[in-house]
């Protein structure tokens, strides 16, 4: 299927994580498709990506951002807007569950909003501009945290549910711009921070497989490629009626029948 993605600016935060995370493996995947990815994240592993995808002849940059400050991610835009003078879609994608319970500082809670929720407001505020003359759209990347709660990380589910807010609110507030806003909501997926807290744990193997026992298609976690499978399909034009809404990937470990799970 082409999803003609080709030359479309597509911007996603958080995209310098380890080989293999969800926002490299969208970055690679957009690549595939032919699209232009610009990576903002504060990580320089950015630099060795941004190389990798202009050696392939991708006219890609790597916009060095702390997405924690306001600032910064005004600077960012500006310097996306000067290089393309659009933004075809934005994947507000930085997320890290921090584990800010109650027992945190109220700084610690407030920075965990704003890395994991103000982030998605500023990145959106600042390219709005960019994403009109276009009439691009908008994705977030959600949590099921927002939906189930998990314990011990407050900063991290008030953020996730705030950004399942803000994308209906901006689906409204967007809709006579002809601006799609979407969310993909991730629930267990086998990333490489998934991989390094399991191996922290003392009985960790065996939390694993507790949990894979209750993802019920198929007994597996959802895999990135999966993940950005679908982003791109929801930010291309095959899913142009398409706003307002939560998708969820997660192998029906939120919604289904738990009697599914009866051994």
């Amino acid at each position: 299927m082409d999803l003609k993605l080709k030359d479309k600016v597509v911007v996603v935060t958080g995209a310098a994580g380890i080989k293999g995370s969800i926002g490299e493996t969208i970055v690679q995947t957009l690549a595939d498709e032919g699209a232009i990815p610009v990576i903002v994240c504060r990580n320089d592993r950015g630099f060795g990506y941004e190389k990798e995808l202009q050696e392939r002849g991708i006219n890609s940059i790597f916009v060095k951002t702390d997405l924690s400050d306001a600032d910064q991610i005004e600077m960012a835009a500006k310097k996306i807007g000067d290089t393309y003078g659009r933004i075809d879609a934005l994947i507000n994608n930085v997320g890290v569950n921090d584990g800010v319970g109650l027992d945190a500082s109220i700084d610690d809670f407030m920075y965990s909003l704003k890395l994991n929720m103000v982030s998605f407001f500023a990145m959106t505020k600042f390219c709005l501009p960019y994403i009109k003359k276009v009439k691009g759209n908008i994705l977030n990347i959600g949590s099921k945290v927002a939906l189930t709660g998990q314990g011990g990380t407050s900063g991290y589910a008030a953020s996730k549910g705030g950004v399942l807010g803000l994308t209906r609110e901006w689906a409204v507030d967007l809709i006579k711009d002809g601006i799609r806003s979407n969310a993909i909501v991730i629930a267990e997926s086998w990333t490489p921070a998934y991989d390094n807290w399991i191996k922290t744990l003392e009985n960790g193997e065996e939390k694993l497989q507790a949990i894979v026992k209750k993802i019920p298609l198929e007994n597996r976690m959802t895999s990135p490629q999966e993940i950005a499978d679908t982003c791109l399909f929801v930010i291309s034009e095959k899913s142009s009626h398409t706003t307002g809404q939560f998708i969820t990937i997660d192998g029906g470990y939120v919604h289904l029948d738990r009697a599914l799970l009866t051994e």
